[in-house]
């Protein structure tokens, strides 16, 4: 969830008290951090996941399911092994927002090495194990997004009220009691506190109910005025959703503002393909995410701020909660893109702008700054703004974004990196890793084949209140860009076609395709030009980051380092006919740049528009050298992606919602009962242990398919050492 400082809490009047001082000695800090660090070079690529659970716990004689409030006993057992072997451990554990919820990590990132792919559904694997082992045989442990009785009556176990009148309740919630949020660190009922005294009122959030042939409204306790609403009102309806997330360290800052930017449209597009969160408070909704739920969960705007009074104690009209989308791009290419107005305080600006920061990455941080510090601990109050980034973190780690830019923590072997956040937990251990695998792996096509997917940030937040509309994979279209490259390279390319064409013409033959190399054409070809000259088809396993000259496995051979921001110098990108067809777009034409594409047109591509996003993944691996069951593994996720994205397997919200209408005790009525609940977890249970396949999420038995391994094979090793290839430790 963010930073876990340890100490004693400040009261809210007290932290109120400290904004500006956090505020100022947060950008103090930064300033210093980015001028230690702005020019470190070469980290290796790593990356790792992190999945969030439910305990859940089953009463099978009455049929009822509850989420299990153990949380605090577990994650004491489950970190005795990291402190007894912190560096040996296969999975970390840490708390999450709720007190039924954990969170598991790989023990130690993945590295550059094909075969990493190869461990990551076996390590997820072996997470469910390892907590499994530690439950009652009435228990499980559940990477679902939303527990669907979630704030229903009687949801915990043991049994918790609400205490909407208590002063001392953190949430004052009608529906959340406080003693389901996490217990063992003040942070989170800190938050919790905070955030409702700062906004001045509890939040609200407000869902549109699916309505059935017997949908009852008004809803009990829909707002006056609106019948048809599902009202949550407190911050663990949407901190205690769970959610798939994944870290990537790119090899210098110029790499990581490229993928935060590259990925950032990509959100939505993840966000619907990933969509597993129809039911909340036990009703059927309008909505298959947990995005605007979030959201609104969080948000501590004042009604000057969210524009519904006239500003007078405040400084800001705020567009968005501070948990959303990103609001601007941090690249130069991606500076034009920027076209919604961004809000920040012009002195923080400043401040940064003399402290030697480019404008936009000052212009970002000082938009995160807009915020107050809704968490404050006694003894972090004073700090050495040349060494501490406390208040920094403090603000940084509060802006819950699509994406997270994050500068290395001070005195560590850490890089830049980048943190994509919108996916949404899956089912099965299968699901979850074909997810990390396929985000991962289109990093390396983005920054081998210097892709462009900068698309306007106004029609990336369209696009991602698109992705939380019912059954969006399949019958929504999102704003995507036509050209996937950058304009360097298509002008590049175009002046590549114009010298063969004339010399064609000289020589009196037929002008080559693309300069000449192999078109792909619909997504179908096999003979993509990385655009990288004579590195193309020649590269080795190992995944570097854009650091090291000999293996540049597509990268910018400037090492990010150019005027450019890391795209290749344009010498041979001309000769990569690249992943379009015959796009040779100007920048007098980037409106017509961008069409409205369908979930299976951006991933399998639609002719004489965009190759799809699995086509391209699939050139770039015949490129590399992958062993066999690293292949087979990575075969049978991209087959998952392709099919859930057109549609022939469906995505967990739209299971979901069959379950419940197909139910024998559903009542037409859009209410999810106690046994409807029940029984839809236990058969999420036996899908996710393997007992149960299930066609339409999974296909036939792709899942059992997979080759996955806990570690590397003895054999791959040596052949890698032997390559000069070895894995990272």
């Amino acid at each position: 969830m963010g930073l876990l400082s340890e100490g004693s809490p400040l009261s809210w009047e007290e932290t109120k008290a400290l904004a500006d001082h956090v505020r100022e000695h947060g950008v103090n800090q930064f300033i210093n951090l980015y001028h230690r660090l702005k020019d470190r070079q070469g980290d290796i690529l790593k990356w790792g996941d992190e999945v969030e659970y439910i305990i859940v716990k089953f009463d099978d004689e009455k049929k009822v399911a509850r989420v299990a409030l153990r949380a605090q006993d577990l994650l004491a057992e489950l970190n005795e092994k990291e402190q007894a072997d912190p560096k040996g451990v296969k999975s970390l554990w840490r708390p999450e927002y709720g007190a039924y919820m954990i969170e598991g990590t790989p023990g130690k990132p993945f590295g550059g090495l094909m075969a990493h792919f190869n461990l990551v559904e076996a390590n997820m694997r072996y997470r469910r194990e390892e907590v499994t082992e530690l439950l009652g045989s009435d228990e499980c442990v559940m990477s679902i997004t939303n527990f669907p009785r979630l704030g229903a009556p009687n949801f915990t176990y043991p049994l918790a009220q609400p205490r909407p009148e208590d002063p001392l309740s953190s949430a004052r919630s009608l529906y959340f009691p406080d003693e389901a949020i996490f217990p063992g660190h003040p942070r989170f009922k800190t938050l919790t506190r905070n955030i409702r005294k700062r906004r001045g009122e509890k939040v609200s959030i407000k869902l549109k109910v699916f309505k059935d042939a017997k949908t009852k409204l008004p809803v009990e306790g829909a707002p006056p005025g609106e019948p048809d609403v599902v009202l949550l009102d407190a911050m663990g309806f949407g901190m205690g959703c769970c959610c798939l997330q994944l870290t990537f360290q790119a090899c210098n800052i110029t790499e990581a503002r490229r993928l935060y930017d590259q990925l950032a449209p990509l959100c939505p597009i993840m966000l619907a393909l990933t969509a597993a969160s129809p039911i909340y408070r036990g009703y059927l909704t309008e909505s298959d995410c947990r995005w605007n739920v979030i959201s609104s969960s969080v948000d501590c705007r004042t009604e000057e701020e969210r524009g519904l009074a006239p500003l007078k104690n405040q400084k800001f009209r705020i567009a968005k909660s501070r948990y959303d989308s990103i609001d601007s791009y941090l690249s130069p290419e991606g500076a034009k893109y920027n076209d919604v107005p961004l809000t920040y305080d012009d002195a923080v600006y400043q401040r940064l702008i003399d402290g030697g920061i480019d404008h936009l990455l000052a212009q970002h941080v000082a938009h995160l700054f807009i915020r107050d510090t809704v968490s404050l601990f006694s003894e972090k109050v004073n700090q050495n703004d040349n060494e501490d980034t406390d208040h920094f973190e403090n603000i940084q780690s509060t802006n819950w974004q699509t994406m997270r830019f994050k500068p290395p923590p001070p005195n560590s072997s850490i890089g830049w990196r980048v943190e994509f956040r919108p996916c949404e937990a899956q089912i099965s251990d299968f699901e979850n890793a074909a997810i990390v695998c396929f985000v991962v792996l289109l990093t390396r096509v983005i920054l081998s084949y210097q892709l462009n997917f900068l698309t306007p940030i106004s029609k990336v937040d369209e696009n991602m209140q698109t992705a939380q509309k019912r059954d969006a994979c399949r019958k929504e279209k999102f704003w995507f860009r036509k050209s996937s490259k950058t304009t360097e390279q298509r002008a590049a390319k175009a002046n590549a076609r114009a010298q063969a064409e004339a010399q064609a013409q000289a020589n009196g033959k037929a002008t080559l395709n693309g300069g000449g190399a192999t078109v792909l054409e619909n997504g179908n070809g096999n003979g993509l030009a990385n655009g990288s000259g004579s590195e193309n088809g020649d590269i080795d396993e190992p995944l570097t980051n854009g650091s090291s000259a000999p293996k540049l496995n597509g990268h910018a051979a400037t090492n990010g380092s150019s005027k450019t921001n890391g795209t290749s110098n344009g010498t041979t990108n001309g000769l990569s006919n690249g992943a379009d067809s015959d796009h040779t777009d100007t920048d007098d034409e980037e409106n017509e740049l961008f069409q409205l594409l369908s979930i299976n047109e951006i991933f399998n591509g639609k002719p004489n528009v965009f190759p799809g996003l699995v086509p391209l993944i699939r050139s770039y691996l015949q490129s590399m050298e992958v062993d066999t069951d690293t292949h087979c593994t990575i075969e049978q996720y991209l087959r998952f992606i392709q099919k859930r994205a057109a549609g022939e397997l469906i995505t967990t919200a739209t299971w979901m919602r069959e379950q419940v209408l197909s139910h024998p005790d559903y009542k037409q009525d859009s209410v999810v009962s106690e046994s409807i609940n029940y029984d839809l977890l236990k058969r999420i249970q036996t899908i996710q242990e393997g007992k149960h396949v299930e066609p339409a999420l999974l296909g036939q038995g792709y899942h059992s398919k997979t080759k996955t391994k806990e570690f590397i094979p003895p054999a791959l090793q040596k052949q890698l050492a032997k390559n000069g290839c070895c894995e990272e430790k």
